[in-house]
């Protein structure tokens, strides 16, 4: 997954105005207890962060 398509699924889920502040100041535990953010520059795959965000927030079948 391309990080233009990540950011925009973030931003069709949460809003474009929320999107950003979500992945720089929620920290999940299935991206060892970093934020969206951290976990990318980190060296994640796009994919696998949208995957743990599905998860972690819920989000719907469709979206995914």
């Amino acid at each position: 997954m391309r990080l233009t398509v990540f950011w925009q699924r973030m931003a069709d889920h949460f809003g474009s105005g929320y999107a950003d502040t979500f992945a720089r100041d929620h920290v999940m535990a299935g991206l060892g207890g970093r934020t969206v953010h951290e976990a990318l520059d980190s060296g994640w795959e796009a994919k696998d962060v949208w995957s743990v965000v599905c998860s972690t927030m819920d989000v719907p079948a469709e979206k995914r």
